[in-house]
């Protein structure tokens, strides 16, 4: 079989819902690597929450990390990162109209450092992972940078509203979405990246044709790089709206190895599940 390009999400696709890696799926990925296919990790998250399992899993292929905002490689100081900014611009606007939005509070991540407008203690309890840079403060004073991606925390009741501001005044350059259906939070990136375009970026480098990609998601930040690799699929806990994008959809959930179960079925491995 050709050489392929295995794309991963990791919160509620590879990852069971205790953050660990089935240790059948770890045993199914390090036999596809033997037998030469590429395995990536494509993310919402910051570097700093994904090298665990970049570590865990003895990957050496670039990541995509923020939803296709920040793409490295951590083994290879020479490959060319890709990393894509919000406009200064657009949050200063945004922090100016704080009140007028119904925000609660800001916070703004620039690679691995963390950027807060008003301190609080139960938001930052949410970005520990990874030991990161903290910054509270006004955070058109306190960052220097543009902004790889910012979460806005709503008041009671505001995520609708929040949503539809960001899509009338700032919809030319910014996409948003709203981070985790439980939580009151709206994450921002710049318009036209995802997840699918980190992918697009990495093909080349790994000497990888796009008709040999495949990929695993469950939620809406799946939905472009689903679409765009030659055979996506949805995990059985993803939501609806992405089942319906895939070519396949998986028999077991995050948390009974949906992701190793299929992939050794898919490349016909024969290793036994325990």
């Amino acid at each position: 079989m050709e050489k392929h390009l295995i794309c991963l999400d990791l919160d509620g696709t590879l990852l069971r819902d205790d953050k660990t890696i089935g240790t059948y799926t770890k045993n199914v990925i390090n036999t596809l690597k033997q037998y030469g296919h590429k395995v990536m990790i494509t993310t919402g998250r910051p570097y700093r929450a994904t090298m665990p399992y970049y570590r865990d899993l003895k990957l050496n292929t670039p990541v995509v990390n923020f939803n296709g905002a920040f793409v490295h490689h951590p083994l290879d100081q020479d490959f060319k990162i890709k990393h894509e900014t919000l406009s200064q611009e657009v949050l200063n606007d945004i922090v100016k109209n704080i009140e007028k939005f119904g925000i609660e509070n800001i916070v703004a991540e620039v690679k691995d450092d963390l950027y807060i407008h008003y301190h609080d203690e139960v938001m930052m309890q949410e970005f520990f992972m990874g030991d990161p840079m903290i910054k509270t403060g006004d955070i058109r004073e306190t960052m220097l940078e543009e902004a790889t991606t910012v979460l806005i925390k709503a008041k009671h009741g505001q995520v609708r509203k929040i949503r539809q501001a960001m899509e009338d005044v700032y919809a030319e350059t910014i996409a948003h979405r709203q981070w985790d259906p439980s939580q009151p939070v709206v994450e921002i990136i710049k318009k036209g990246i995802s997840k699918a375009t980190g992918i697009e970026y990495v093909l080349d480098y790994l000497g990888v044709d796009q008709k040999n990609t495949i990929a695993f998601g469950d939620e809406d930040n799946d939905f472009q790089m689903i679409e765009y690799v030659s055979h996506g699929v949805a995990v059985k806990n993803a939501v609806d709206p992405l089942k319906e994008r895939t070519n396949d959809i998986t028999e077991f959930t995050n948390n009974e190895d949906g992701v190793g179960r299929y992939l050794n079925d898919y490349f016909n491995l024969g290793l036994n599940y325990y």
